[in-house]
């Protein structure tokens, strides 16, 4: 067989290494164009939102915070620096302090009748409700508070009124059953400013309310509070004239509900005035604890309490059926 050449090529090697050349120039220039192909489909993908593919986050949005995997039912809040307290607000809320936060976890929602009810479940607790046989609830028909007997955190509004649903917040309960369903489930309740700083956001705003500036956003209600005339009148416009389902209203930047309206939350803290907030301090028999984030029992025409810095404060052993609680824990 004989290899025909062209006149310019006078040995077949020559021929040889041409072909080889130019394989390797055609293989090197399908690697370049495939990189590029690659880079060029990549930065498509991290930037443009229209693409059904996860946008890369931008570096400088990358922290702690958004790596960082928090227990389920948890949030991660991020600790720093905040503001406590409101010139604008009650004289409680006054004077305003700058504190440092470390960070910690803090459940999502506030916790559940169906969670309380497996910790009774498994343990046998007996809340002091149960102990001693009533607790204080609101008649609305009378407007006015009363000691009501046979109401428990399964029934609420007294046995006749039927269970508390499953996703409500569990009540009538006192700051140690509170405190005793936590410590089953390796938590603590937070401390107000804790509270108050988680409420707040990361950005740390000044804002009246942990979603923001109103009540009422895009003709809906961000809160489970009280509706029509205090005392004499709830008319019920958010849906509730008591407790609503957890996660249901005012979820924040955090991913937070609750942070203001349906119940008041216990806290781990002593009430006293911020300005003795550093001095020692010893409980006694009428010293009572603060709540925060306020209840459906709430207006704005009176305490206001689903502001993000408004304060309430009660004996410890107040059993009532507008106060509830959440669970935080420390990162180690």
């Amino acid at each position: 067989m004989r290899l025909i050449t062209c006149e310019c090529i006078k040995d077949p090697e020559d021929l040889y290494l041409i072909v080889m050349k130019s394989w390797i120039t055609l293989l090197i220039l399908l690697v370049v164009v495939g990189t590029l192909a690659g880079v060029t489909y990549r930065m498509v993908f991290a930037y443009d939102d229209t693409s059904e593919k996860q946008p890369l986050e931008c570096c400088s949005k990358v922290t702690r915070a958004s790596l960082r995997t928090a227990p389920e039912g948890m949030v991660f809040i991020p600790g720093g620096t905040t503001k406590i307290g409101s010139e604008t607000g009650l004289p409680m809320e006054r004077p305003v302090f700058e504190t440092q936060v470390k960070p910690f976890y803090m459940d999502t929602t506030l916790v559940t009748v169906a969670q309380f009810r497996a910790f009774v479940q498994e343990t046998g607790y007996k809340t002091f409700s149960e102990t001693v046989g009533d607790g204080i609830i609101f008649d609305f028909e009378n407007a006015k508070w009363i000691i009501e007997p046979g109401v428990t955190w399964e029934y609420p509004m007294g046995k006749e009124k039927g269970m508390a649903p499953d996703n409500h917040p569990v009540t009538l309960l006192t700051q140690a059953d509170a405190i005793a369903y936590l410590d089953w489930v390796d938590k603590r309740l937070p401390s107000e400013i804790e509270w108050e700083y988680a409420a707040r956001g990361m950005s740390n705003h000044d804002k009246p309310y942990s979603w923001g500036h109103s009540l009422i956003q895009d003709g809906k209600p961000m809160a489970n509070t009280w509706t029509g005339t205090f005392p004499e009148l709830n008319n019920s416009e958010d849906g509730y004239l008591t407790t609503s389902p957890v996660g249901l209203f005012g979820k924040t930047e955090l991913g937070l509900y609750d942070m203001g309206g349906n119940v008041w939350e216990w806290t781990s803290d002593w009430y006293r005035s911020y300005s003795d907030r550093d001095k020692p301090y010893t409980p006694g028999p009428t010293s009572e604890v603060v709540l925060r984030g306020g209840s459906f029992m709430c207006h704005d025409s009176y305490c206001h309490g689903f502001r993000v810095s408004a304060r309430s404060n009660t004996p410890a052993d107040n059993n009532m059926f507008h106060i509830g609680f959440r669970g935080v824990r420390d990162l180690n």
